[in-house]
Parts: C-alpha cells; sequence; structure tokens
C-alpha cells in the first residue's frame, strides 16, 4: 500500500485495530502501541537496527501480535523543514515496507522528538544508563501520540 496522509488513515482502519508508531534511527528502532480506541500511545520496545528484511519481517511479527492497522513512522526533518540523510533514509524505509506489505502507513514530522523524549526522562530522574535504554521507544511514543491527537481532531 502506498503511503497515506494521515485523515485518509482513519478510513481505512477496522475498529478495534492499533497503531504501532516508529522512530528510525540510525542504531535501533523505537516502536510504540496505541490502545484500540487510537487515544493513548505507550512505549512498547526498541528493535535493533539491521538488515531491511529482518527489521520488516520483525514489524510484520509485531503487527499481526497486536492487530496493527497501520504504521506512523516519524521522519526526521531538520529544523528548517527541509530534508537530510535521517529524513532520506526514513523515506525509503517507508516505501520499501510498503511494497512489501499491505499495512497502511503514514509518515509524521518528528522534529524535537527525541529531544522531548530526553526532557521527560530526565524530569524523571532516569540514569544515564535507562535513558539511553528507553529514549527511543519513548521517542515513538511522542510520535504516535501527536499522530493520534491530530487525527481526534480531524
Amino acid at each position: 500500500m502506498a503511503v497515506l496522509e494521515l485523515n485518509e488513515l482513519k478510513t481505512v482502519l477496522n475498529p478495534g485495530q492499533r497503531l504501532l508508531g516508529l522512530d528510525l534511527g540510525e542504531k535501533a528502532i523505537g516502536l510504540a502501541l496505541s490502545d484500540t480506541s487510537l487515544t493513548v500511545a505507550t512505549p512498547l520496545t526498541i528493535m535493533a537496527r539491521g538488515k531491511f528484511s529482518d527489521n520488516a519481517t520483525r514489524l510484520d511479527a509485531l503487527v499481526a501480535e497486536h492487530g496493527i492497522g497501520g504504521l506512523i513512522i516519524g521522519l526526521p526533518l531538520n529544523m528548517d523543514g527541509s530534508s537530510g540523510r535521517s529524513a532520506q533514509s526514513a523515506r525509503a524505509f517507508a516505501q520499501n515496507f510498503s511494497r512489501r506489505s499491505s499495512i497502511p502507513l503514514v509518515m509524521v514530522d518528528e522534529r524535537l522528538s527525541t529531544v522531548v523524549a530526553n526532557r521527560v526522562l530526565l524530569e524523571a530522574d532516569s540514569s544515564r544508563k535507562k535513558r539511553a535504554e528507553t529514549v527511543d521507544k519513548v521517542a515513538a511514543a511522542y510520535i504516535l501520540q501527536g499522530a493520534l491527537d491530530q487525527m481526534r481532531a480531524c
């Protein structure tokens, strides 16, 4: 399936389906899961970023396990809105996944998501080691929550 806009995703989801949020980093992919009412995003796990086929196979398993109806993929734009290497990598990941899967996906602006996730973890008094272990999935939850909030507002 092609990459959709957020308002289009609402029309193709079945009742009770969840969304899976992805924060695509160079070394890890943070994952977050919505509830079935598409209201709350919760950090799920972190997956090591490796070969695309391995990551896609793991995503397929999560889609089946959690009743996922769509993916929300963070698009790391530069602060001026331009696309850099990370944004190009995220777009390539999304295009490659859309070619092999029928699950709809949406790319959303994720500027500052990791900064916000680090601040939240600092305020929670997380140790440096704990922050390093959780920041990607917290960032994924932040990205997914923003998309859920936008979907409700549409």
